[in-house]
């Protein structure tokens, strides 16, 4: 699938549908640097300039963050841990649309990253070198290679048009094959065509000659676990899919399991201290560019940015690294992930060298652009606070993580994609009149919290619309409809209530119900399973509290809960 996107070179032409293809390709695959690869085949081809490519690379940069937003999600059980997790994994998120929002248009008007880096290549007489040093994969690969061996350059010979690949297989089955040359009879449509007029012969309409042959000989089959296994591609990538799911949503919940054991008390203090702290006066603003080297340096490490900022989403819920160490970290991830495509592409032989480098080039100084805009100046780092009310909003209504994954990496990319196709016209036709109502709505959030006195009355708050245009609440109750039979408080209550139900157990859901005598005679029920739900800490208290005679009430429809007697 992603060989095809890649097949219509006038698409690519197109920056914003070269922008969203990279997106999805990179999602599809899950490997910005598979991606980068087939652009770089695609160039040396002379299928795609380097121009057309720079926007699939910004793309890219997007589709690799997706990662590590899933991994987030395997934190909603606790809303807390939810609400820093997720805001940790969506700051990249934020920061590369961010970056491509502002400089995607100045690389399509100025060029600036094409012209900065064309004379970096052309200076330099830089000759093919050795591969880049194998780290994290010399610990990885012969686990992997014992499951699946896959044959990647069939991807890049669909992006290239090649009939033939569309039926190969991606899965390895001989790992040693020979090639050897040697003369053949080939069938040529004329006499001029023979190799040599000693060697042509002619019998009617067919005319044949000698010539050099390139044969390939199998010798040694693969041992991976998946070869001949008689399964199509399709099959055993969904049976990978979901096995590589579920080891990774394993190891992530033991993770978080296993630092939450060990992180308690004053070792959970004196880490959170020399991780957060920043450096004495007047050295302080020095932290977060160390912070910006050191996930650069373990990127280099682990060669993978996905790796590096999923592990630390996870850091990032259980409160031992803050939001705002987490960025510069983040931001350090990107520029070591671009270090590394760099190493990469100066393995590349001699005729994709120069388009491979400067491609590798173009995603560094693009990273590095974005860092300058978005880090330096503490005003301009949007993307802390972006990603940290999309936490609180997620916290609330854990199905709209869901919502946004989907819109973020698939539809939206999909829509504004086959808006390209249907040409500029339709593009702008459609695209600019909703831009435009996002600008607006923007201005006037910013004016209502700055200062709303300049606006007129009825625009100072969004109390005008209807309940469902400026409130998630409504759709909470939408979804909670869809989904309450599978909640395990009965399908009839749950849909009566329109509400989410509880995620208790039944020996939490009995004691709950327990009614207390309180000091004056009278029974309340202690604390209803709707606010357990909402207030899981607090209403364990009120419980405790309730259990020593104090009688309670909650009002649930106004969410407020007194005290009978104090």
């Amino acid at each position: 699938m992603a060989g095809k996107i890649f097949q219509d070179g006038s698409v690519l032409n197109n920056p914003v549908a070269g922008l969203m293809i990279g997106v999805l390709v990179t999602v599809l695959v899950q490997s910005s640097s598979t991606s980068t690869s087939i652009v770089v085949s695609l160039v040396s081809s002379s299928l795609l300039t380097v121009k057309a490519a720079i926007p699939i690379i910004m793309g890219a940069n997007i589709g690799t963050s997706v990662t590590n937003t899933i991994v987030a999600l395997m934190q909603a059980g606790d809303r807390n841990e939810f609400r820093r997790a997720f805001a940790g994994a969506t700051v990249h998120d934020f920061f590369n649309w961010l970056s491509v929002v502002v400089l995607l248009p100045v690389e399509v008007i100025t060029g600036y990253l094409y012209h900065l880096t064309d004379p970096i290549v052309k200076t330099f007489n830089i000759k093919s070198g050795e591969n880049a040093p194998d780290l994290l994969k010399v610990i990885t690969d012969p686990f992997t290679k014992l499951i699946i061996r896959l044959d990647k350059k069939v991807i890049n010979e669909i992006a290239m048009g090649n009939e033939a690949a569309k039926n190969k297989s991606l899965i390895k089955t001989w790992c040693k094959t020979a090639k050897y040359v040697a003369l053949s009879n080939v069938t040529v449509p004329s006499p001029e065509n023979c190799t040599s007029p000693s060697f042509c012969w002619t019998n009617g309409n067919t005319t044949w000659t000698l010539m050099n042959t390139t044969y390939k000989q199998n010798i040694a089959k693969c041992k991976h676990a998946l070869v001949d296994v008689g399964l199509s591609d399709l099959t055993i990538g969904l049976i990978l899919l979901a096995l590589s799911l579920l080891v990774l949503c394993t190891c992530l919940i033991l993770i978080v399991k296993v630092l939450n054991s060990m992180l308690k008390g004053q070792i959970a203090s004196v880490i959170k201290k020399t991780i957060n702290t920043d450096f004495p006066f007047p050295f302080a603003w020095l932290t977060g560019y160390l912070a910006i080297l050191v996930g650069a340096g373990i990127t280099f490490l682990v060669q993978s940015s996905s790796v590096f900022t999923s592990a630390i989403t996870p850091l990032v819920g259980i409160g031992v690294i803050s939001l705002e160490r987490a960025y510069p970290l983040t931001l350090g991830s990107n520029i070591g992930t671009t270090t590394t495509a760099i190493l990469a592409a100066l393995a590349s032989p001699g005729s994709t060298l120069a388009d491979s480098l400067q491609i590798a080039l173009c995603h560094f100084f693009f990273n590095l652009s974005g860092l300058l805009l978005w880090y330096p100046v503490p005003f301009m780092r949007l993307p802390i606070r972006l990603a940290r009310g999309l936490g609180n909003i997620t916290a609330t209504y854990r199905w709209f993580a869901v919502f946004y994954l989907i819109i973020c990496f698939f539809l939206a990319p999909v829509a504004v994609l086959g808006l390209s196709l249907a040409g500029w016209t339709v593009l702008v036709g459609v695209g600019a009149p909703f831009l435009f109502l996002l600008l607006v709505i923007l201005v006037i959030c910013v004016l209502q919290a700055l200062c709303p006195q300049v606006l007129p009355d009825t625009l100072q708050t969004w109390d005008f619309l209807p309940l469902w245009m400026r409130s998630l609440k409504p759709w909470d109750g939408l979804v909670s409809l869809l989904t309450c039979s599978c909640c395990r408080c009965g399908l009839t209550r749950c849909c009566r209530r329109s509400r989410k139900c509880p995620e208790v157990d039944e020996d939490q859901e009995k004691t709950s119900k327990i009614p207390l005598r309180g000091q004056e005679g009278h029974e309340e029920t202690a604390v209803t399973m709707e606010f357990q739900a909402r207030h899981p800490d607090t209403g364990a208290k009120l419980r405790s509290l309730g259990r020593m005679g104090e009688p309670l009430r909650y009002c649930g429809s106004s969410e407020v809960f007194t005290f009978a007697s104090l």
